[in-house]
């Protein structure tokens, strides 16, 4: 299941695991990525938390958790090369992994449908 917020996050569930990223929406409107700051492992967020940021050379943008609960992992491996951080790439340039305290707060968020409707 894949869902989109408002903020342009996407969060794929995988059991009680959350996969999250921003859409490539959001990335092409950032423009080219100049420093990525993750959220640490083993962080308690809540939804709506800023736990990562984007800068670009436009601008620095927050990255909000679309759901609640505890930081399993991030994804360091992109900190490597942050010119790979492109609309084409954005499902695999994922941020962090979020263990869920409570599933149904994705029951609020988009799927692919209405979140193309909003941007449009």
């Amino acid at each position: 299941m894949l869902r989109y917020s408002e903020d342009h996050e996407w969060i794929h569930l995988d059991g009680d695991t959350g996969t999250v990223g921003i859409s490539p929406h959001a990335i092409e409107q950032l423009g080219d990525i100049v420093f990525v700051e993750l959220p640490e492992t083993g962080a308690t967020v809540t939804k709506g938390d800023a736990v990562a940021v984007f800068e670009s050379v436009k601008a620095a943008s927050d990255i909000y958790s679309p759901a609640s609960g505890e930081i399993t992992a991030t994804n360091e491996a992109m900190l490597d090369d942050l010119t790979g951080i492109t609309p084409d790439r954005a499902k695999e340039s994922w941020l962090f992994k979020v263990k869920l305290s409570d599933i149904s707060e994705l029951d609020e968020m988009m799927d692919e449908k209405a979140y193309a409707t909003m941007i449009s």
